[in-house]
């Protein structure tokens, strides 16, 4: 039986943060992934100045061996409408490859790695967790994404009535001619917003790679949506490379579209896990870093006494950092009429000032949401 302080059930980004701060602290950490690292994580991926600042990654120390993209602006507009223009003029955010960011944050973690084996069975025995009757830990996390088994075994469902948010990318390299081609800027991302704004699609150039996808709150027929989003962008000049393989799906949760549980006797939820991508956005990196060093302050707090009672702080910080969890929220906008919603998306998200001061300031990049400390 091999043993430990904290077992952390997923090395993604908040499985990392949280195993690296514990480290730091001195436990003995133990993550448990069912893919070995470096795995192919096909993801939008961007990252901004916060996150950087939380987890103390220096960008060019990075950047000598991996891709990270400066984004100086996005341009927005509703699919088949006026599009606005944003350019800062400096980097506001980083295109990374997910393949290399996670395994970049799990490397350094410091914790004990046992890959390539998922987690399949969870009992109580004695105030301690026995995972797969091989590993005995006092906590337990539960950072493995939406499908965490984690969550699972605390009886999080993973889709209807959940309001679950279904996306499909593909991401590939540019060669030299298909990268002198290629219409999308490097350091401006496109988003184009579906009509009844249940979703968006993007097109996300990182250096000679590119990311291509769509997601929508509404499940039903998305892959025609993506063919129809494809076909838009061939017959507007905006796709004019082949696209090498297949699309790859994913899901996750929106915060305060679903509750799931966030803790129970010596466990804790974190990151898409826990269902805490932003709502506007979908955006779930910030959330997934900042939900693991959040619970990581819990658990050290906890101070190796067991039972929820002394994790009840996770949840109200989480709370605090990313607003309620009112479970079934829904936009304002939900329910006008669908010719309304269109001429509403269109004229808004088409208005450079609208783009810039609501859309990317307030929710997609949170500017002025200061970096958590502490990591």
């Amino acid at each position: 039986m091999e043993r430990c302080d904290v077992l952390i059930v997923g090395g993604g980004p908040a499985g990392s943060s949280c195993a690296r701060r514990l480290r730091r602290a001195g436990l003995d950490v133990l993550v448990l992934d069912k893919q070995r690292f470096p795995r192919d994580k096909v993801c939008a991926g961007w990252i901004t100045p916060q996150i950087l600042a939380t987890l103390e990654i220096d960008p060019e120390e990075y950047a000598k061996e991996r891709v990270l993209q400066p984004i100086h602006g996005f341009r927005i507009g509703r699919l088949g409408a006026r599009e606005a223009r944003v350019d800062y003029g400096a980097p506001v955010s980083y295109g990374i490859r997910r393949c290399e960011f996670d395994h970049f944050l799990l490397e350094r973690s410091g914790a004990r790695l046992r890959l390539g084996e998922a987690a399949r069975s969870f009992r109580r025995e004695a105030g301690r967790w026995i995972v797969n009757d091989a590993i005995e830990a006092g906590f337990l996390v539960g950072a493995g994404g939406h499908f965490c088994p984690v969550a699972q075994h605390l009886g999080a469902t993973t889709g209807p009535p959940a309001p679950v948010i279904a996306a499909q990318e593909v991401e590939f390299r540019l060669d030299d001619r298909d990268a002198a081609r290629c219409p999308v800027s490097p350091e401006l991302p496109e988003l184009f917003f579906a009509p009844d704004l249940a979703g968006y699609a993007w097109l996300v150039r990182k250096g000679s790679w590119l990311n291509v996808g769509l997601g929508r709150q509404d499940v039903h027929g998305l892959s025609d949506h993506v063919t129809r989003f494809v076909e838009w962008l061939r017959a507007n000049g905006r796709l004019p490379v082949s696209l090498p393989g297949r699309f790859r799906g994913h899901a996750y949760l929106l915060h305060g579209e679903a509750r799931r549980p966030l803790a129970d006797d010596d466990v804790l939820l974190v990151g898409d896990a826990a269902g805490l991508a932003y709502r506007r956005s979908g955006e779930g990196i910030r959330p997934a870093v900042e939900s693991g060093l959040l619970a990581a302050s819990a658990l050290l707090e906890a101070g190796g006494a067991t039972a929820r009672g002394r994790l009840a702080g996770y949840e109200t910080a989480v709370e605090a950092r990313f607003g309620a969890r009112e479970g079934g929220g829904t936009d304002w906008v939900a329910g006008l009429p669908h010719a309304w919603k269109a001429a509403l998306a269109g004229a808004l998200l088409g208005n450079r000032l609208f783009a810039r001061h609501v859309v990317l300031d307030r929710w997609f990049l949170h500017r002025f949401v200061p970096a958590l400390s502490g990591a």
